[in-house]
């Protein structure tokens, strides 16, 4: 039997890599944890979830202290924002959560932590640091990086990504940003809030475009309604930059051109994965359009002992799916436990305010799918914390199946990514809806739409015409509907 340094190596101390790298500790394994960058926590500790949604409360706070007149509240005398002060609170909250993700943390789980760029050279073999290491089983969880303007017209002009928009030394008086996904739509209110002009433009007519135009639609109305521009069905031809202001000319679908100017040009068109450099030609690991890893269910290579979690597979890039998928690979390579993933009840949420959230199918989702369904719907206005709070704008939409059967629910308006957690365990644990419908919820409280929504389905059936004719035939009542 061959002998190695290692029983399980991993590259990458992201989310899936260290999830790994903790757990196999625990247990006992001889690990090795590899990292590129100079410290552990990976994009979502630096660029992403952390320092954007830091960001995003912090919008929130000052657009709110603009608005106390709305609540019976004297107006505020509001200087403007300095970013400078901001970017010091993003990096004091990466350093408090940097604890947690340290070399010493891992070390006493018993991880050796290593820094450096690994390349292999056998199936089993990297060469680092001019050291050759092996291990029995590897993983690799490196991540993915914003994708940049290559060929693009507006590579020519310094865009910015994720990586440096957090980093700013000031606040740009207009921004224009390129791309409306979630980080493009979370960005653009926030900075929109700390007072830039804020232009999107969208290839496509949607922003947000996996989710239902419904469920978008509050989002993009109170954008709108903060001042944010958008420019949908909307390509870019050229771009220039003359005296430090970036000219980015767009055309619609009909030839018409027009020319938007920024000081600031955010890139958020999507992510590749960070598979280069790694030699994995050579050993043979396939990789996608976007030098993603082609992996099983059980998220092995064609390898074996070879897998793959996080970004770096090219599905769901999220920080909470990277930490599952880093669970499976623990229960593939170190219990050797065929567990294989499931991703029906995975959800998400997209942080702007109204936040939009989601889990199962959405209709858009049903019929790529051919689902026969039909769809419940409860608006926040009937929310009595929401109009306390002044927040009655959004809905929750249940998606049932020709058996109305829960197939999805997507939310959108206040804490929806908190209120997505019930339905994450009702479907998950296979709660039925008449149980949800007859919890008893504290009031007031946002989560009462939870209930509200599953009561209206079992009222339906509660309430139909055929339950009225048997209780009259049993019990003979004789009620009739009142009148004015």
């Amino acid at each position: 039997m061959a002998r190695f340094d290692y029983d399980l190596a991993v590259i990458g101390g992201g989310a899936a890599g260290l999830t790994v790298a903790a757990g196999a500790a625990r247990l006992g394994v001889r690990i090795l944890l590899i990292e590129k960058e100079p410290v552990l926590g990976g994009d979502c500790l630096h660029y992403g979830c952390v320092p954007s949604k830091t960001l995003i409360h912090c919008a929130r706070l000052y657009h709110q202290s603009g608005e106390l007149p709305r609540f019976g509240l004297p107006a505020l005398d509001r200087p403007p924002v300095d970013f400078a002060c901001l970017r010091q609170r993003i990096n004091q909250v990466i350093a408090r959560i940097q604890k947690h993700d340290s070399v010493e943390r891992f070390s006493r789980l018993g991880a050796r932590v290593v820094f450096g760029s690994p390349r292999f050279i056998d199936e089993h073999s990297v060469s680092l640091n001019g050291s050759t290491i092996s291990a029995a089983a590897w993983v690799l969880a490196t991540g993915s990086s914003p994708a940049r303007a290559g060929e693009e017209p507006v590579a020519t002009i310094g865009t910015i990504t994720n990586k440096e928009i957090f980093a700013l030394d000031r606040l740009p008086n207009t921004l224009i940003v390129l791309g409306a996904g979630p980080i493009a739509m979370e960005m653009a209110q926030a900075f929109r809030r700390f007072g830039s002009r804020v232009q999107v433009v969208q290839r496509s007519g949607q922003i947000l475009s996996r989710e239902d135009p419904d469920m978008v639609a509050p989002v993009m109305e109170k954008m709108a309604g903060e001042g944010v521009e958008f420019f949908l069905n909307r390509k870019v031809v050229a771009a220039r930059q003359r005296d430090g202001i970036r000219e980015v000319i767009v055309e619609d679908r009909s030839g018409r051109q027009e020319t938007l100017t920024g000081d600031q040009v955010l890139l958020a068109r999507g992510r590749v994965a960070n598979t280069e450099g790694l030699g994995l030609a050579g050993i043979g690991i396939t990789l996608d359009e976007r030098g993603a890893l082609e992996v099983d269910r059980r998220l092995r290579t064609r390898h074996g002992h070879i897998y793959g979690a996080g970004d770096v597979i090219g599905g769901y890039q999220f920080t909470h799916a990277a930490g599952y998928e880093g669970g499976v690979v623990l229960a593939n390579a170190v219990f050797h436990l065929p567990r294989r993933t499931d991703y029906r009840w995975l959800p998400w949420c997209t942080y702007t305010d109204p936040e939009l959230a989601s889990i199962g199918l959405n209709e858009k989702r049903a019929i790529r799918a051919g689902v026969e369904y039909r769809c419940v719907v409860e608006e926040f206005s009937g929310n009595d914390r929401a109009l306390a709070e002044g927040q009655g704008m959004g809905r929750i939409k249940l998606v049932l199946d020709r058996r109305e059967r829960l197939i999805g629910v997507q939310i959108v308006g206040p804490r929806a990514g908190d209120l997505i957690g019930e339905w994450a365990a009702v479907l998950g644990g296979g709660v039925k809806l008449s149980s949800l419908a007859a919890m008893v919820h504290p009031y007031p409280t946002l989560a009462e739409i939870n209930k509200t929504v599953a009561a209206q389905v079992v009222a339906e059936k509660l309430f139909s015409a055929r339950v009225r004719r048997v209780l009259h035939f049993l019990f003979r009542y004789r009620g009739k509907k009142g009148t004015p």
